[in-house]
């Protein structure tokens, strides 16, 4: 049998997150989305979302080997300002099973109200 191999990656808040104002949330936030548009738009990310957890926070699923996945995840603003850790799991599912309908990621938040 053959398989389709992928990254799953979680945002983990950290226990010593920094707090932040409205306006650096909401600058973060944009950056944030702004980094994964551009990962798809590179190819490298085909699903990402919000999840409703206390701690885990963020689900992406990547075309691509688990220490390339960590590098990009890293490299994530949020990441960099200490708010999350990025946990990295390789995932794989029978061939054909999983299928990512071709999308467009928004940029930023005034993206995502459709401003």
């Amino acid at each position: 049998m053959e398989f389709d191999s992928f990254t799953v990656s979680l945002l983990v808040l950290r226990d010593d997150a920094p707090d932040w104002d409205d306006e650096t949330a909401s600058a973060m936030q944009d950056a944030h989305l702004d980094h994964l548009a551009t990962l798809h738009e590179q190819g490298h990310l085909v699903a990402a979302g919000p999840l409703g957890h206390d701690k885990i926070r963020g689900l992406s699923i990547l075309r691509v080997p688990p220490d390339e996945a960590r590098a990009l995840k890293e490299a994530d603003p949020v990441v960099q300002a200490g708010r999350f850790d990025v946990v990295v799991v390789p995932w794989q599912v029978p061939a054909g099973a999983v299928h990512f309908t071709p999308t467009r990621f928004p940029h930023s938040v005034a993206d995502v109200e459709g401003a």
